[in-house]
């Protein structure tokens, strides 16, 4: 199949599906003027906002050959499988989702995730293990005055998070009882810590087995809520101590983790969720690959999760080429308030929807789904200026750069898709995928 180039003059990205029934009866099909434009959808969003995720009318004019560069695709060359687009659902974010009327929260959460016309699909969510720095407060499952311990953890409670986040997932599941979940934790409780504190500091070597039973109780109530977390991360940002709450962690400590404690309590307990390790910047490859390296901690792990602050999206090729078989997850990167719509499209869809998958990812998550209109809530020491992919005020939504963002992707890659195929240009980057139905899903930058 050959794809010619668009005319667009400013930076914009479009995703095209050609439907499964269309002729295949050569290996490279042109789109031309004889193709049914029936079975060709055509989204675009540009730099100016001018058009925003708005499906286009198709001329004929647009599809026939002309000598502008091509993209060129190949269905019989397949990458990874696609498990989803999405978010991570933050309990501020949650909790503002919740505080909305009935009918506008309805609203919102079909258009998020349901998969009509006029929705966007979501398909994947992380969320966080105890509190994330976009919750109103810090909180762990099982907090305990200054001094005491409860290593039975006899007082464990998942009650914060039946405040807000539990009712907003079973609404949502009610819209798409396949969305993937995974969940990560910031912070161990501050009794299983070095420092007694939720910010920074490490796990106490003699609390390991301890907490890989903190994290098979909370699968296990999330399970009696309905829940079912897909995968975990064992840390989020193990090199980063600085937020609140946050835990620090080296390659090292997080292997004897997993392969001592988190993947045999798994095992023994019947746990299925997917142990997922590292979820931190793509310039430490070093780190998942010193774990993967352990062929006894490697027994128990799916994959490395990566963000973008740091390092380049090429560098979790490295940790494929390291270990093939070992799944890779693209799971955070933020914009910061009030964003820069032309430059936050450009960067994300090239180096996140289209680099990060280019590079084996089987997600790509933005940070966060939703904030105020002062970027709260979040925790004292937490982000003061993540935007959110929506700004919500009161019943009033905003839709910012993440929303579209995530919107191309999410809505006609859907999960269990393949990347397949495609050349690539720094004029026109690009990503192809085949999905479930047979349809052929391009998204492009057109960056020139």
């Amino acid at each position: 199949m050959k794809l010619k180039q668009i005319l667009l003059s400013s930076i914009a990205f479009i995703v095209i599906g050609c439907n499964g029934q269309a002729d295949k009866s050569s290996q490279n099909q042109v789109l031309t003027a004889g193709n049914d434009n029936d079975d060709i959808i055509f989204h675009l969003t540009t730099a100016d906002q001018s058009v925003l995720f708005q499906q286009q009318p198709l001329e004929t004019t647009l599809f026939e050959q002309n000598d502008l560069p091509s993209i060129e695709i190949s269905e019989q060359i397949s990458f990874q499988e696609i498990d989803g687009f999405g978010y991570s659902l933050t309990g501020g974010s949650a909790e503002l989702i919740n505080a909305m009327s009935t009918t506008a929260r309805k609203s919102l959460l079909n258009e998020l995730f349901g998969t009509g016309q006029n929705d966007i699909g979501v398909s994947y969510l992380r969320i966080s293990l105890g509190a994330s720095d976009l919750d109103s407060k810090v909180f762990s499952y099982n907090d305990l005055p200054l001094g005491e311990t409860d290593s039975l953890l006899e007082k464990f409670s998942i009650a914060e998070d039946r405040k807000n986040l539990i009712p907003v997932l079973k609404q949502i599941l009610a819209i798409n009882p396949q969305i993937k979940i995974m969940a990560s934790p910031w912070s161990a409780p501050t009794w299983m810590k070095t420092n007694n504190a939720s910010k920074g500091g490490g796990l106490k070597p003699e609390y390991y087995s301890v907490y890989a039973q903190y994290f098979i109780k909370y699968i296990q109530a999330m399970m009696q809520e309905g829940i079912t977390i897909d995968a975990i991360t064992v840390q989020n940002e193990p090199l980063h101590p600085g937020n609140n709450p946050s835990l620090y962690m080296e390659a090292e400590d997080q292997a004897n983790f997993v392969k001592n404690h988190l993947g045999p309590e798994f095992k023994k307990a019947n746990i299925t969720t997917k142990i997922i390790i590292y979820d931190h910047n793509a310039d430490r490859p070093d780190y998942p690959i010193t774990i993967l390296d352990d062929v006894d901690a490697k027994q128990y792990i799916d994959g490395s999760a990566f963000h973008l602050y740091g390092g380049k999206i090429e560098a979790l090729n490295l940790v494929h080429d390291k270990h093939p078989e070992k799944n890779i997850y693209f799971t955070e990167q933020w914009i910061g308030a009030p964003g820069n719509f032309p430059e936050d499209i450009k960067f994300h869809i090239r180096e996140l929807i289209i680099g990060a998958t280019r590079s084996w990812s089987k997600t790509v998550l933005e940070w966060n789904l939703a904030a105020d209109p002062n970027s709260q809530p979040h925790t004292e020491g937490g982000c003061t200026r993540c935007l959110g992919a929506i700004t919500i005020d009161g019943d009033k939504i905003k839709r910012n750069p993440a929303y579209y963002i995530i919107a191309h992707a999410s809505k006609y890659v859907r999960p269990g898709s393949l990347r397949i195929a495609s050349n690539s240009s720094a004029d026109l980057p690009n990503v192809a995928f085949k999905t479930p139905n047979g349809d052929i899903a391009v998204i492009v930058l057109i960056n020139s």
